[in-house]
């Protein structure tokens, strides 16, 4: 056998180990870059929670600025169908507590539109409120 058709046979077998590898290798990739959406819609969920809760705690604060903080939040990364739900609806001088939920569906929020992204991130928050004993 020559060397010439030694390479070209070597040749025609890396571009098979190529074919079958680098399908294989792009579901990772894209696998990795779910994982990593879902990682940061969670964390920003978490941080719009405790964000507006902390914004409702406050003297003189109402429901309306609470939801607008958590909503602003998670605007932010460009988020679908987000439900923002503060409790009590109305926030008045003797409330002790305000509760943040915040529900973001991962239908519409990842990178790939795909069926087996299911599901939805759920964050809820209760604080006390400043000056209540």
């Amino acid at each position: 056998m020559t060397k010439r058709r030694q390479r070209r046979q070597r040749r025609g077998a890396a571009l098979v180990e190529f074919a079958i590898v680098v399908p294989i290798l792009f579901l990772f990739f894209f696998a990795a870059f779910e994982f990593c959406r879902a990682a940061m819609i969670r964390h920003t969920a978490d941080n719009a929670v405790y964000e507006a809760a902390r914004t409702g705690m406050l003297p003189g604060a109402t429901a309306d600025e609470t939801e607008a903080k958590a909503r602003g939040i998670l605007n932010s990364l460009g988020l679908n169908n987000v439900r923002v739900q503060v409790t009590p609806n109305s926030i008045r001088r003797d409330t002790r507590e305000v509760t943040v939920r915040v529900e973001v569906p991962m239908e519409g929020n990842s990178f790939v539109p795909v069926k087996y992204v299911q599901g939805e991130i759920t964050r809820e928050l209760t604080m006390r409120r400043e000056g209540m004993k």
